[in-house]
């Protein structure tokens, strides 16, 4: 009787999924619109925003996602870190904001408009102050919240970070900042992870594309920029450039140590903090 023989890795469709964001759509540019030759793999897009894509990733169905780093530490038994594709701050971050001058030693008394419980931002800004109420809006409808009355003050992530002060709002807190002053490190926000259960020889396969298609993007500026615009929600050029070029950057093509050491210590201190449940173990694709 014929052995029915195993599906060559080459024939494998890949499916990835991440942010409908310009930052995640100039990351993407060169694999989304087939610019880069990968090996008979094929990568299937899906977008979504960051808070389905973290419950999303706790059910494991992509075999690579965008993730918050929080969520990171509900999946690490699902998933692996790749060394590449991390949006994270160096002295910036995630802004709480309101519309009335405040304090940020004021927050533990805030009810506060977060974007999703398994976010980054919302890990930072419990370890900053435990004390403080919250209500799930989603990120883009945040700033409505806080006007409205809603919340008394908003935690911006994404191109609100940039025209908050446009719109009358003023910053109570940047998170990035504080943590450089806690830690000396920059603050991780979410990063690409891919299933352990596709093997090392896959990942490390498909990791190496990931890293082509950032590379490829930094090296075609412009051109990725211009596809990167049709997800940039109405920002103007200039500033969905400066968005990208927050987000997208030398530690998104790897994070070294600094990156790989401020990721161990945001979930650190999140566990430190009571937040999350357990000690997170950190795996990267080498």
């Amino acid at each position: 009787m014929a052995v029915k023989s195993k599906a060559a890795p080459e024939s494998r469709t890949i499916t990835v999924a991440h942010s409908p964001d310009s930052d995640d759509a100039f990351m993407f540019y060169g694999l989304a619109t087939g610019k880069l030759a990968t090996d008979g793999l094929k990568f299937e897009h899906t977008l979504k925003d960051i808070q389905t894509l973290n419950e999303d990733a706790k059910k494991g169905v992509y075999d690579v996602t965008a993730i918050s780093f929080h969520a990171y530490a509900y999946v690490a038994d699902k998933y692996a870190l790749l060394p590449h594709g991390a949006s994270i701050g160096d002295k910036y971050g995630p802004i709480v904001v309101s519309k009335e001058p405040r304090d940020a030693r004021d927050i533990g008394e805030m009810k506060i408009a977060v974007p999703g419980e398994l976010t980054s931002a919302y890990l930072a800004l419990r370890i900053y102050n435990k004390d403080f109420q919250h209500v799930v809006i989603p990120f883009d409808e945040i700033m409505d919240a806080v006007s409205r009355g809603e919340a008394d003050a908003g935690l911006l992530i994404h191109e609100g970070q940039l025209f908050y002060g446009s719109k009358g709002f003023h910053k109570v807190l940047d998170l990035g900042e504080w943590w450089h002053e806690k830690t000396g490190l920059p603050l991780p926000m979410g990063g690409n992870v891919i299933r352990r259960d596709l093997g090392k020889e896959l990942m490390h396969e498909v990791s190496k594309h990931l890293h082509r298609s950032i590379q490829y993007s930094m090296d075609n500026r412009e051109d990725a920029l211009a596809y990167a615009m049709q997800f940039a929600r109405d920002m103007q050029p200039e500033l969905a450039d400066r968005f990208v070029a927050m987000w997208v950057n030398d530690l998104t093509l790897d994070y070294g140590e600094r990156g790989r050491e401020a990721v161990k210590r945001l979930l650190a201190e999140g566990t430190k903090a009571g937040i999350i449940p357990k000690k997170v173990k950190i795996d990267f694709v080498d």
